[in-house]
């Protein structure tokens, strides 16, 4: 498995990345951390993204640090995906030829 890498949101905005790497460390070998920074503050956005040197360490971090709480904040850990790309999308729970069809569309005037 290629080593993937995690987004983690709802940090705290004071975060560092040496502080956000010493989390993920706890889950395994941490390749890199990186904080998001805005531009004009140079303060965190509450957000960030880490990669973990191994899959192993990748799985450990999902299970494990996702919902901890940092100063007083739930983090979010999950798979990142690729800028523009949507998200994974979840299999329809429904057969799409087994509609209703025969219901009317829009307002009934």
């Amino acid at each position: 498995m290629a080593v993937k890498n995690l987004y983690v949101g709802n940090l705290p905005y004071g975060l560092t990345n040496d502080t956000l790497r010493e989390l993920f460390e706890e889950a395994g070998e941490v390749q890199s951390a990186n904080v998001i920074l805005d531009r004009e503050t140079q303060r965190g956005r509450g957000f960030g993204f880490v990669t973990m040197a191994t899959s192993e360490g990748f799985d450990a971090a999902l299970k494990t640090l996702n919902g901890r709480e940092i100063e007083g904040r739930p983090m979010m850990v999950k798979e990142a995906h690729e800028r523009g790309a949507p998200p994974p999308r979840a299999p329809r729970s429904y057969d799409q030829d087994s509609r209703d069809t025969s219901a009317p569309r829009g307002r009934d005037y």
